[in-house]
């Protein structure tokens, strides 16, 4: 990111025409390997242990990453235009000083995804190294991944993209080897009228499949102009569109896949109860399957890494990449030793929490740009607090106060479905419409100003 200062303070400039040169098919790699997760697997598990029937289940899987891809790849198109990254890029929407709140709660999420991609990795490595007679501790394990992930993280958008590409292909290869060795190996799918795991499932239960589905996908929207934007100012954005949702969702659905129809055998959504079942399932395969594992935290946390030090450095704190990498990855190493122990319950919830945030703030950023037509990169984004910025927050704190349903709270509309949580639903269309909205007036407004 160029940073230079002027008569607004230091402002974030977009990249040198010069600079955009990536190649396409780096769209697809760098959307496509990072959901190549054990994450993505539990999700899987999650959804197979909440009593739906298979049909049930698989139609909860596509849609959730239908809802939660097509967001992100209507972002990633505003990357060679603005030049920016995600979250900076949501200025011209948010004002200077406004898109500095979702700039802080993106870093925050960084962080959590940081510790939520990092725990099944390491109990993969402690048993990768048990399997080769080292004893590993949890904590040891976890500390070289992070330093790995820093270093990847730290270096920046060309070797973040090789490792994407390249790491990307290993893992391709290892998980569809070992998922289709232990789906083999588990034997046939329970009939369609019949819970995956056992269990009755309500609608809640369907609701609440889809939203976690979708929230895996919907929180790389802050991150989906951050590579893209490298790409040629011209490039036609059906392309980058089409790129974006087919690498994030084919990888998200196969892992889920992978992860729900071996949920019966894993019986726990906990992140030693999958790895362990996956390398029994996996048999002879299972030192592949955990050493993919451990690896997977390397792709989607190198990503994680710079795009954290973009999110500080919108939210107006100036700190080296290096340095803000090695932030990022140490409070995240704090929250993986910390609830290692209540990964399951802690991730289904943290990826329901990400949503009421994520869903306006995608809405109201897709709906400033695609309504105001902008086709070339803009740097008159609204000084200080713009109207955008007020809509964003005034709608997440109601979703959350009416539609939330979470352990910690459930809103009255949440209480009067049953339970079900709509919330991001809501939050995305409401803010969308509202700053649909604002451009309309803006489009009548202006012209008079210019005239008077």
């Amino acid at each position: 990111m160029r940073i230079e200062a002027s008569g607004r303070g230091i402002v974030e400039r977009p990249l040198d025409p010069a600079l955009q040169t990536m190649a396409i098919d780096r769209v697809f790699w760098s959307h496509f390997s990072p959901n190549l997760a054990p994450s993505a697997w539990v999700i899987g598990v999650l959804v197979g242990l909440m009593g739906l029937d298979v049909r049930t289940a698989l139609l909860a899987l596509v849609a959730g990453n239908v809802i939660g891809g097509l967001p992100v790849a209507l972002c990633a198109a505003m990357g060679p235009a603005t030049g920016l990254p995600q979250i900076e890029a949501s200025r011209l929407a948010f004002g200077m000083a406004g898109k500095r709140v979702p700039a802080l709660i993106n870093w925050a999420s960084c962080v959590g995804w940081d510790a939520v991609n990092n725990v099944p990795s390491t109990v993969a490595l402690v048993l990768l190294a048990r399997a080769c007679g080292v004893a590993l501790p949890f904590w040891l394990a976890l500390g070289l991944l992070a330093l790995a992930q820093v270093l990847a993280g730290a270096a920046g958008h060309d070797v973040v993209q090789a490792i994407e590409k390249y790491l990307g292909w290993v893992l391709l290869a290892a998980f569809a080897c070992s998922g289709g060795f232990a789906l083999l190996h588990l034997g046939a799918m329970p009939p369609h009228g019949a819970g995956v795991a056992g269990g009755t499932a309500r609608g809640a239960d369907l609701a609440l499949a889809i939203g976690a589905v979708a929230s895996f996908n919907l929180a790389w929207a802050a991150y989906a102009s951050d590579y893209t934007r490298y790409l040629p100012r011209g490039t036609p954005p059906r392309r980058i569109i089409a790129l974006t949702f087919g690498g994030v969702c084919a990888s998200a659905l196969m892992m889920e896949m992978f992860g729900l129809l071996t949920a019966r055998a894993m019986g726990d959504a906990s992140p030693g109860a999958v790895i362990a079942g996956l390398g029994h399932l996996a048999g002879p395969l299972a030192p592949l399957a955990l050493a993919a594992i451990a690896l997977s935290s390397v792709a989607i946390n190198a990503a994680n890494d710079n795009t954290a030090a973009y999110a500080l450095m919108s939210a107006g704190i100036r700190l080296s990449r290096p340095l803000s990498a090695g932030v990022t990855a140490g409070l995240a190493y704090l929250l993986s030793v910390a609830g290692a122990g209540r990964f399951a319950a802690l991730y289904e919830n943290y990826l329901l929490l990400a949503l009421y945030w994520i869903a306006p703030w995608c809405g109201i950023v897709l709906a400033d740009w695609y309504g105001r037509g902008r086709a070339h990169p803009r740097d008159d984004a609204p000084d200080g607090w713009a109207p955008g910025a007020s809509l964003f927050v005034g709608v997440t704190v109601l979703t959350i106060l009416l539609f939330s349903a979470t352990p910690l709270y459930t809103g009255p509309v949440a209480r009067a479905l049953g339970g079900v949580d709509i919330g991001y639903l809501v939050g995305f269309m409401a803010a969308a419409a509202g700053q649909a909205l604002l451009v309309r007036r803006d489009r009548v407004i202006r012209p008079v100003r210019e005239i008077a």
